[in-house]
Protein backbone atom coordinates (compact mmCIF):
# COMPACT_ATOMS: atom_id res chain seq x y z
CA UNK A 1 0.00 0.00 0.00
CA UNK A 2 3.04 2.56 0.84
CA UNK A 3 4.37 1.37 -2.40
CA UNK A 4 1.59 2.52 -4.16
CA UNK A 5 1.39 6.11 -2.06
CA UNK A 6 5.15 6.43 -3.08
CA UNK A 7 4.24 5.33 -7.09
CA UNK A 8 1.72 7.72 -7.52
CA UNK A 9 3.67 10.87 -5.67
CA UNK A 10 6.58 9.81 -7.94
CA UNK A 11 4.51 10.34 -11.17
CA UNK A 12 3.07 13.33 -9.60
CA UNK A 13 5.88 15.09 -9.23
CA UNK A 14 6.91 13.56 -12.57
CA UNK A 15 3.92 15.02 -14.33
CA UNK A 16 4.59 18.32 -13.09
CA UNK A 17 8.67 18.60 -13.91
CA UNK A 18 7.61 17.56 -17.73
CA UNK A 19 4.71 19.79 -17.65
CA UNK A 20 7.01 22.73 -16.53
CA UNK A 21 9.89 21.55 -19.30
CA UNK A 22 7.84 21.00 -22.46
CA UNK A 23 7.57 24.28 -24.15
CA UNK A 24 4.19 24.47 -24.74
CA UNK A 25 2.38 27.80 -23.98
CA UNK A 26 -1.55 28.41 -23.89
CA UNK A 27 -3.68 30.62 -24.83
CA UNK A 28 -4.49 33.08 -22.15
CA UNK A 29 -8.09 32.70 -23.14
CA UNK A 30 -7.79 28.80 -22.10
CA UNK A 31 -6.18 29.96 -18.17
CA UNK A 32 -9.64 29.69 -16.12
CA UNK A 33 -10.46 26.44 -18.08
CA UNK A 34 -6.94 25.29 -17.54
CA UNK A 35 -6.86 26.16 -14.01
CA UNK A 36 -10.06 24.92 -12.64
CA UNK A 37 -9.58 21.44 -15.06
CA UNK A 38 -5.94 21.20 -13.12
CA UNK A 39 -7.92 21.90 -9.86
CA UNK A 40 -10.05 19.14 -10.39
CA UNK A 41 -7.48 16.90 -11.38
CA UNK A 42 -5.70 17.36 -8.01
CA UNK A 43 -8.90 16.75 -6.17
CA UNK A 44 -9.03 13.30 -7.78
CA UNK A 45 -5.23 12.81 -7.71
CA UNK A 46 -5.37 13.42 -3.65
CA UNK A 47 -8.57 11.22 -3.13
CA UNK A 48 -6.77 8.49 -4.78
CA UNK A 49 -4.38 8.34 -2.73
CA UNK A 50 -6.64 8.95 0.16
CA UNK A 51 -8.38 6.09 -0.84
CA UNK A 52 -5.69 3.77 -1.48
CA UNK A 53 -4.34 4.79 2.37
CA UNK A 54 -7.92 3.95 3.90
CA UNK A 55 -7.74 0.62 0.93
CA UNK A 56 -10.79 1.25 -0.90
CA UNK A 57 -9.35 2.36 -3.65
CA UNK A 58 -10.72 1.66 -6.94
CA UNK A 59 -9.24 2.36 -10.32
CA UNK A 60 -12.93 2.65 -11.87
CA UNK A 61 -14.33 5.41 -9.78
CA UNK A 62 -10.77 7.11 -9.74
CA UNK A 63 -10.63 7.28 -13.60
CA UNK A 64 -14.33 8.23 -14.03
CA UNK A 65 -14.07 11.03 -11.44
CA UNK A 66 -10.45 12.45 -12.46
CA UNK A 67 -12.27 13.42 -15.70
CA UNK A 68 -15.69 13.99 -15.01
CA UNK A 69 -14.28 16.82 -12.66
CA UNK A 70 -12.10 17.89 -15.03
CA UNK A 71 -14.77 18.49 -17.70
CA UNK A 72 -17.48 19.51 -15.22
CA UNK A 73 -15.47 22.29 -13.91
CA UNK A 74 -13.91 23.27 -17.30
CA UNK A 75 -17.96 23.42 -18.53
CA UNK A 76 -18.59 25.46 -15.19
CA UNK A 77 -15.83 27.89 -16.47
CA UNK A 78 -17.23 28.04 -19.76
CA UNK A 79 -21.18 28.36 -19.41
CA UNK A 80 -20.07 30.84 -16.35
CA UNK A 81 -17.89 32.80 -19.10
CA UNK A 82 -20.80 32.70 -21.69
CA UNK A 83 -23.51 34.30 -19.29
CA UNK A 84 -21.03 36.58 -17.57
CA UNK A 85 -21.18 35.29 -14.37
CA UNK A 86 -17.65 34.02 -12.43
CA UNK A 87 -19.02 30.31 -12.33
CA UNK A 88 -15.34 28.98 -12.26
CA UNK A 89 -14.87 30.53 -8.76
CA UNK A 90 -17.63 28.06 -7.50
CA UNK A 91 -16.12 24.94 -8.39
CA UNK A 92 -12.26 26.54 -7.06
CA UNK A 93 -13.98 26.80 -4.10
CA UNK A 94 -15.56 23.36 -4.09
CA UNK A 95 -12.24 21.56 -5.47
CA UNK A 96 -10.08 23.44 -3.10
CA UNK A 97 -11.92 22.83 -0.10
CA UNK A 98 -12.27 18.37 -1.22
CA UNK A 99 -8.69 19.08 -2.32
CA UNK A 100 -7.56 20.50 1.27
CA UNK A 101 -9.47 17.89 3.15
CA UNK A 102 -8.01 15.15 1.09
CA UNK A 103 -4.20 16.14 2.43
CA UNK A 104 -5.25 16.65 5.61
CA UNK A 105 -6.51 13.16 6.02
CA UNK A 106 -3.45 11.49 4.09
CA UNK A 107 -1.16 14.14 6.78
CA UNK A 108 -2.92 12.79 9.49
CA UNK A 109 -2.52 8.97 8.04
CA UNK A 110 1.11 9.41 7.44
CA UNK A 111 1.65 10.94 10.77
CA UNK A 112 -0.23 7.98 12.96
CA UNK A 113 2.25 5.47 10.82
Amino acid sequence: MLLGLWLALIGLAAGVLIGFNLPMVLPYAYAKYMSVAALAALDSVFGGIRAAMEENFDNTIFLSGFFSNALLAAGLAFIGERLGIDLYLAAVVAFGVRLFQNIAIVRRYLLKK
